[in-house]
């Protein structure tokens, strides 16, 4: 009966140093996260806070910081999480390592005892004894079985304490490391929230500055928001004015596309979420669609696509192969690129120079033209437009995510 409850003992100890903390993939998720976020916050003081301003705009600067704290906010989420996550791991462990010495030390009393009794009768002539006084063949037989299973347990439970001992051992390191991390994460944590309460300071100045002219930023907002329709109606009108001549100059609410331009807009359809961004290096500053203005409460904006900073000399690339449909001329020099995939239209917004012209063939990838960047705020604004016929898209649903 002892020979089955070590064997019992065994698998059970077996059992138990294989068991993996169900958590474990779900913290390597937030770790990842959190070193993503930790990017974007790069991205943002690279993008946002690195240019040199010439001019002082409060109302930008104030749509800047408030990005900045939102970024960062989300940064010491993440790392709270995470924390969360390893402490319930360290409270784990140390109760898994409490249990696993405990049944070590049971293991090796058995397995001294063990060693004790194979001593005393460990001669060769007592084993032949043992074997010679069985009353039959099949007893003998089933002797030397219990014999040779009895020593092959015994090396296997040597090895088991051996095993169960790395594991000890391993786990312990894992303890130290994981407390080292938990530390770290703490005091990155306070860090970060130290930061993000002066820039809270720095908001509630920015606050009351436009508070104290908030009719004078109103106005701005708005003939910036009609500047914007203006464009946008033009973008607009050009792709019905491309419909139309499609369909040699009958009305028509879509495209007449030949079959290598069906397959074109097919594949661009299939490459929904997938499409690889206008610019190597860009960040959101505006979503797509109407919206609540970020600083000005009462005022609600409006976006035909999404507004991407990027870095001062950036150029615009195509996302997709297709032909250059039109060049529009903004005011103040500046460009927009309308490029067809089929019947979808991708438009680049605020460039100052062009490396395309109208009906050239455009591949995935291919330089458009050079990002304008305002003088006086120092930023380099791409303006990124995607229509299927003359119905924007969100182009933040077909964009790779980062």
């Amino acid at each position: 009966m002892k020979f089955f409850r070590h064997l019992f003992f065994l698998f059970t100890i077996a059992s138990l140093l294989h068991v993996a903390p169900s958590w474990a993939q779900t913290r390597k998720e937030l770790e990842a996260s959190r070193k993503k976020i930790k990017k974007d916050i790069e991205r943002v003081n690279r993008l946002l806070f690195d240019t040199q301003k010439k001019g002082k705009n409060a109302l930008e600067d104030l749509k800047d910081i408030s990005q900045k704290i939102a970024v960062r906010t989300n940064y010491i989420n993440s790392i709270n999480k995470e924390s969360s996550l390893l402490l319930k791991e360290i409270t784990h462990n140390e109760k898994e390592l409490e249990q696993l010495n405990k049944r070590l030390v049971t293991l090796k009393e058995d397995y001294a005892e063990m060693i004790f009794k194979s001593y005393k009768s460990k001669s060769k002539q007592s084993q032949l004894l043992f074997l010679m006084s069985s009353q039959s063949f099949q007893q003998a037989y089933k002797r030397l079985q219990y014999m040779k299973q009895y020593t092959k347990f015994r090396k296997k439970q040597g090895e088991l304490i051996v095993e169960e001992s790395l594991k000890i051992n391993a786990l312990k390191d894992s303890l130290v490391y994981k407390k080292q991390a938990k530390d770290t994460l703490l005091k990155t944590e306070e860090l970060e929230k130290q930061k993000v309460e002066a820039d809270k300071k720095d908001k509630e100045k920015l606050v009351k500055q436009i508070n104290r002219r908030a009719s004078k930023y109103k106005r701005e907002i708005r003939a910036k928001q009609k500047e914007e329709r203006r464009i946008a109606n033009k973008i607009d009108a050009i792709i019905k004015a491309a419909i139309v001549k499609s369909n040699n100059n009958k009305s028509s609410k879509g495209f007449a596309l030949t079959p290598e331009a069906k397959a074109l807009a097919k594949r661009f359809e299939q490459n929904k979420g997938k499409l690889p961004w206008p610019v190597s290096n860009g960040l959101v500053v505006r979503r797509f669609g109407t919206q609540k203005h970020p600083t000005i409460s009462g005022i609600t904006i409006s976006s035909s696509g999404l507004h991407i900073a990027t870095n001062k000399g950036t150029y615009a690339q195509s996302v997709f192969n297709g032909k250059v449909l039109a060049v529009q001329l903004l005011s103040g020099g500046k460009k927009a690129v309308l490029i067809q995939h089929g019947n979808y239209i991708t438009t680049y917004n605020n460039l100052e120079s062009l490396t395309v012209k109208k009906g050239d063939l455009v591949s995935t990838g291919q330089t458009l033209g050079k990002i304008f960047t305002n003088k006086i705020n120092g930023k380099t604004i791409l303006i990124f437009v995607i229509h299927k016929e003359t119905r924007r898209q969100n182009p933040s649903r077909w964009l790779l995510k980062r």
